[in-house]
């Protein structure tokens, strides 16, 4: 995604295209749908010279998220992942690794949910497989 496309997708969502946002959209965006950690980012950052810290990182990561630009994905309450794929799917979380991995919602099929209460729907089912590797 180019500089003017992510300084577009930034000003659509509301959001000002500051240094910091437009190098972390860069990061995020430029290259298909992925996942990260808010520590796997920043190192990123890091790497590619970005000037940014940590809490910058967090702080960019949960305003991207509020503007409907990343989905949290929270994993053992304590550690979550973002998502450049906003889309209704799954995942499948491997253990070993520590990583994601999309499922096409179109793959399962949830039978028997509870009737919402009076006043709410159901606005989106979010499932993990939790995958460990074969015992020997």
């Amino acid at each position: 995604m180019s500089q003017t496309a992510i300084h577009e997708k930034l000003r659509l969502a509301g959001l000002r295209p500051t240094r910091q946002r437009l190098a972390l959209a860069g990061l995020l965006f430029g290259s298909g749908d992925r996942h990260v950690s808010a520590e796997s980012l920043h190192a990123e950052a890091l790497k590619a010279r970005a000037g940014v810290s940590l809490a910058t990182v967090y702080n960019t990561l949960n305003q991207f998220t509020q503007a409907g630009l990343l989905r949290e994905v929270a994993i053992e309450g304590a550690r979550s992942y973002f998502d450049t794929n906003v889309s209704n799917h799954i995942h499948f979380f491997l253990e070993d690794e520590e990583r994601l991995v999309d499922i096409p919602v179109a793959d399962l099929d949830i039978k028997g949910l509870p009737q919402a209460p009076s006043g709410r729907e159901i606005s989106r089912i979010d499932v993990i497989i939790r995958l460990a590797p074969v015992k020997a």
